[in-house]
C-alpha cells in the first residue's frame, strides 16, 4: 500500500513508520521537518504545516493516511477535506481522554464523550479531550464509512521522551525507599507504542473502520504489579512506601505529571477502560518486563550518546525530584508516627 503519515518522526509516529516499512509499504511523511529530521532517509518526505500550508499534498493520492498529530478540529478539518477525494482510508489517532466521565470503570466506545461548545478553541492543554472528540467527528464526516479512530491511553516504550512511564523504571532502578502512590491494588493501563503501531498498520491494511479503545494490558495490572516488575527487571533493592491519596492531595502533589500514573480516585475510570473490542480485532500486548527492559536500554543509549538532557534523565521531565520525594517521605513518616502516638495515648487506661 501507499500510505501517507501526517507526522511520523515523533514518538508514536516513528514506531508506525517502522512497522509499516517492515510490512513492505511505500510511505510518504508530511510534517514540518523539525522533529528528528534525520530519521528514515529513504522515505519520501513532504514538508509543510497543517495549519494552512498543505500545498505539498495537492495533486497526490494514497491508499490510506494515518494522522498522528491532529489536535485542533479546524486544522484536522482542513487536511481531511483536502484528502477525502485522494485517499481511500483515514486513520485518526485520538485518545481515551475524549470521554466525559472518568468516575466509573468500564468506559467503552459508546460512552459519552466531552462536549466543547467552541470548536475554534486552540487551548489544547485545557480542552485536550474535548478537542480530540471534535477532531474525531471531523474525520468521520469527511470520510463516512472510511475512517478508523484509535483511542489509546498512556503510550509507552522506547523513545518516550515525556518521562511519565520512564520515571518508574528509572526511579526503581536507583533503589532505596521509593514513594509509591496510594493503593497498591489500583488498576493502571498503558500500551506499548510498538504493539499499538503493529496493530494500527495491520488494521489499515484491512481498512478497518469504527472506533476502538487501544489500551492494555489484556489482563488487569496493578500499580504494585508495575513497581514489582520494575524491581525484578532492574534487580534493585527498592522498598516501596505506599502513601495515601489524602496525603498526596494535602501536600499538593500533581497527579500524572509530578507523580506519573497516579490519578485521584474520582478519575479511576481512566485506568479501567474497556479494551475488549480492540482485543477481539487482534490488538495484542508484549510482556510488561520487555517494555521496562527496552525502555531502560533506550535511555542508557541516549545518555551514552549525550542526549539525556534532551530526553529523560531519571524522570527530569516528569516525576518527583529526589529532594521533593525525600521531603514527602519524611513528612509521611512523621505524620504516621504522630497518628500512632495519638492512637496509643487515647487507649483506655493510658
Amino acid at each position: 500500500m501507499e500510505i501517507l503519515i501526517l507526522g511520523g518522526t515523533g514518538f508514536l509516529g516513528r514506531h508506525l513508520v517502522e512497522a509499516a516499512l517492515k510490512r513492505g509499504h511505500k510511505l510518504t511523511l508530511f510534517n514540518r521537518g523539525e522533529t528528528n529530521p534525520h530519521l528514515f532517509p529513504a522515505v519520501e518526505k513532504l514538508h509543510g504545516d497543517r495549519d494552512g500550508q498543505l500545498g505539498a499534498l495537492r495533486g497526490r493520492s494514497w491508499d490510506a493516511v494515518v494522522d498522528t498529530c491532529g489536535y485542533l478540529p479546524l486544522v484536522v478539518q482542513e487536511s481531511a477535506r483536502l484528502l477525502r477525494d485522494s485517499v481511500g482510508h483515514y486513520t485518526f489517532i485520538s485518545s481515551v481522554s475524549v470521554y466525559a466521565d472518568f468516575s466509573q470503570p468500564g468506559l467503552d466506545e459508546e460512552s459519552p464523550t466531552q462536549v466543547l461548545a467552541d470548536n475554534t478553541s486552540t487551548d489544547v492543554q485545557e480542552h485536550y479531550g474535548a478537542l480530540k472528540a471534535l477532531c474525531e467527528r471531523v474525520v468521520a464526516e469527511a470520510f463516512p464509512g472510511r475512517s478508523f479512530c484509535v483511542r489509546p491511553g498512556l503510550i509507552v516504550g522506547p523513545h518516550d521522551s515525556s518521562g511519565r512511564f520512564p520515571y518508574w523504571p528509572c526511579r526503581v532502578a536507583e533503589g532505596g525507599e521509593v514513594l509509591a502512590p496510594a493503593h497498591p491494588d489500583r488498576t493502571i493501563q498503558y500500551v506499548d507504542a510498538r504493539d499499538l503501531s503493529d496493530w494500527v498498520v495491520q488494521k489499515v491494511e484491512s481498512r478497518l473502520t469504527g472506533i476502538y479503545n487501544a489500551v492494555g494490558p489484556q489482563d488487569p495490572l496493578t500499580m504494585a504489579g508495575l513497581l514489582e516488575t520494575c524491581k525484578r527487571v532492574t534487580g534493585s533493592n527498592a522498598r516501596f512506601t505506599w502513601v495515601s491519596e489524602a496525603f498526596l492531595v494535602a501536600h499538593h502533589v500533581e497527579p500524572w505529571t509530578e507523580l506519573p500514573l497516579w490519578l485521584p480516585k474520582e478519575m479511576d475510570g481512566m485506568d479501567a477502560v474497556d479494551n475488549s473490542k480492540a482485543v477481539r480485532m487482534g490488538l495484542a500486548f508484549r510482556p510488561l518486563a520487555e517494555t521496562v527492559a527496552d525502555t531502560l536500554a533506550w535511555l542508557a543509549r541516549e545518555r551514552a550518546a549525550g542526549a539525556g538532557k534532551d530526553t529523560v534523565d531519571g524522570g527530569a521531565k516528569a516525576g518527583l525530584c529526589r529532594e521533593r520525594e525525600a521531603a514527602l517521605l519524611q513528612q509521611w513518616h512523621d505524620e504516621q508516627a504522630r497518628h500512632s502516638t495519638v492512637s496509643r495515648d487515647s487507649r483506655p487506661g493510658t
